[in-house]
């Protein structure tokens, strides 16, 4: 029971008043707002409990089939379908010779996607505040716009560009420069394809993929740093540098490494630029230069071939393919969080507008 106060008019006053207000009913447009916004809100949570349980629902007789070997394999084949026996394993039958193990194109993944990442954020990051602060004015339009038009190419015309012009220049006038590093890092040491087709020229156009993501929404963050914080700065005597290391740079790290993330997350999915430059040789690379998979470009490289398995088997083990991708991305956002939350709780004062 709440008890109001009134003037001699009869209306509440104070904190009452705005408690009245407050608790008024909903008229019906704002009933249907409220609904319509639910159900909105809702979607994509549905969308991705709907892919997990498909996924997973496909994948079962694979992880039976596989078990702990899916993680720690090198093999995968999908079997020979012209041949009238099976193999069974677990009471799972399967084409004659079918091995499902992962481990390549985890490593493939991982190895392409962190390349990227660790030379797409530096480019990114120093490009906008190049951009901001030291670029003059008048190309900051034109420049700004050719970063939001790369954002925009199509995956294909990157991979495209990879095979027929970035990966043949490449094997010509970098890599063998690039090799006399394997006398300090063995990773270095090795040969490499004709065409450029590898592991590095695969990391390389993804970082090139990326550098829009993390640098459009890194400008976005840029833009947000209080005028007054960084005018203050520089009547303080800071010169400008000083200024973006003091005040720009730790108001928008927490915005830096949640775009970093979405960048990775792209890197991690990707499946055409990939599947035309990578090679699609499923072996675990021996140096930076070699050919391998990924578990996007291998889905979608063997899933045509997979469809003509009769036992149904190929198919399910691309989808336990699938499930890992999914699980990774997540685990990626999941892990994204938690530094972002680290690192807001760690900032300066100045950067907690982010």
């Amino acid at each position: 029971m709440i008890l109001v106060r009134r003037r001699a008019g009869g209306l509440p006053t104070g904190p009452a008043r705005v408690a009245r207000t407050r608790t008024h009913e909903l008229t019906g447009g704002d009933r249907v707002l409220q609904w319509v916004s639910g159900v909105a809100a809702a979607i994509p949570l549905a969308g991705i409990v709907f892919i997990t349980v498909m996924l997973v629902f496909w994948a079962i007789p694979a992880i039976v089939y596989s078990g702990a070997t899916f993680f720690t394999s090198t093999k995968f084949f999908i079997g020979n379908f012209y041949n009238p026996d099976f193999s069974v394993v677990n009471g799972i039958r399967a084409p004659f010779g079918a091995t499902y193990g992962a481990l390549t194109f985890i490593v493939g993944t991982l190895a392409t996607s962190v390349i990227a990442l660790v030379l797409a954020v530096p480019i990114s990051v120093g490009g906008v505040l190049m951009l901001s602060e030291w670029i003059p004015r008048r190309l900051e339009g034109p420049l700004s716009t050719f970063l939001e038009l790369l954002a925009g190419i199509p995956s294909v015309v990157f991979g495209f560009w990879g095979l027929e012009v970035f990966g043949p220049f490449l094997a010509r006038h970098v890599y063998p420069a690039l090799s006399h590093l394997g006398a300090v890092i063995p990773f270095f040491k090795g040969s490499w394809a004709y065409n450029g087709q590898g592991l590095l020229t695969a990391a390389l156009v993804l970082t090139a993929m990326i550098i829009p993501i993390v640098a459009s929404t890194t400008r976005q963050l840029v833009k947000r740093v209080p005028v007054l914080a960084t005018e203050g700065a520089l009547a303080l005597g800071m010169t400008r540098y000083e200024m973006v290391r003091v005040v720009t740079i730790p108001y928008v790290r927490t915005g830096i490494i949640a775009s970093a993330l979405l960048g990775w997350g792209r890197a991690l999915g990707e499946t055409i630029a990939v599947l035309l430059i990578i090679g699609m040789f499923n072996s675990t690379p021996i140096n930076i230069f070699g050919t391998t998979s990924t578990l996007a470009s291998v889905i979608a490289d063997d899933l045509d071939s997979a469809l003509g398995d009769a036992t149904g088997m190929a198919v399910r083990a691309l989808a336990e393919l699938g499930l890992l991708l999914l699980v990774l991305s997540l685990l990626t956002n999941l892990a994204g969080r938690l530094v972002v939350r680290r690192v807001s709780t760690d900032a300066l004062p100045v950067g907690r507008g982010i």
